[in-house]
């Protein structure tokens, strides 16, 4: 039997259970899980994606929690897992990782509109991996946080797509979030930066730092605020978000 309480501690995830044709199985989500608006508003928050609020989702009784090793803690899936709480753990670290990890979340929920959401995400990225470079890879800078900035390293999600869409990350030599300074920024000589608004929710405010950086990202005007969920959300906006990105980094 599939599940019928399910619980997603994952904003992008729980988008995907509705797009997947089971929200009315969700008894319990995040206070991230903001999309989409208003059906979600009718589920129970069960706390953040890193402060889970673990009595709260045992009390919800689900026979099934949604997370990904990225946004939730080791030490609540494991309490999960403790209390006999079956639960899907993801781990995306690329873009295939991620079409493969909603496949098979779609299977664990028996999603009646699989096909529907599956078959966009995965003619987008057929695409995009087979299209035909006809110039450089554009070097790409995408900040998470600000003070210190964070860039992306290579074992990112966000690192993944920035390739598939057509640019090099500059900071594609480090692992994990590397802290750098506006002077190493100037030193990697990015073509495209990229602002996203969450994590950190950069705004306009912070153009003119990047705009005064001695970079050809500056110079041809190519320093963008964008939707922070084009490159971190993994579910049904990925079609969309795949295309747009690409439209950013390969003209």
């Amino acid at each position: 039997m599939k599940p019928q309480r399910i619980i997603s501690l994952v904003p992008s995830l729980t988008e995907a259970l509705f797009a997947f044709g089971v929200g009315n199985r969700i008894v319990g989500r995040t206070r991230y899980c903001t999309q989409p608006p208003g059906a979600v508003g009718r589920v129970a928050k069960v706390g953040g994606t890193k402060k889970v609020d673990i009595e709260r989702v045992l009390g919800l009784e689900p026979d099934l929690v949604i997370s990904v090793r990225e946004e939730n803690t080791r030490e609540d899936i494991e309490a999960l897992q403790a209390a006999d709480v079956p639960v899907f753990v993801g781990e995306p670290e690329t873009v295939s990782d991620a079409v493969e990890m909603l496949g098979e979340l779609a299977e664990w929920v028996g999603a009646p509109k699989a096909t529907a959401v599956m078959g966009p995400i995965k003619r987008v990225y057929a695409r995009l991996c087979g299209a035909e470079r006809v110039v450089e890879p554009r070097r790409v800078f995408v900040p998470i946080w600000k003070g210190p900035y964070m860039g992306v390293g290579s074992d990112t999600y966000v690192h993944d797509v920035i390739r598939i869409c057509g640019g090099e990350n500059v900071c594609g030599g480090y692992t994990r979030y590397p802290v750098v300074d506006l002077e190493e920024v100037e030193e990697m000589q990015p073509d495209v930066v990229l602002l996203p608004d969450e994590p950190y929710p950069f705004s306009a405010e912070d153009l003119a730092e990047f705009h005064a950086l001695n970079v050809p990202a500056a110079r041809e005007d190519r320093v963008h605020l964008v939707d922070g969920k084009l490159l971190t959300w993994y579910g049904p906006r990925m079609a969309s978000s795949l295309t747009q990105l690409a439209a950013l980094l390969r003209f």
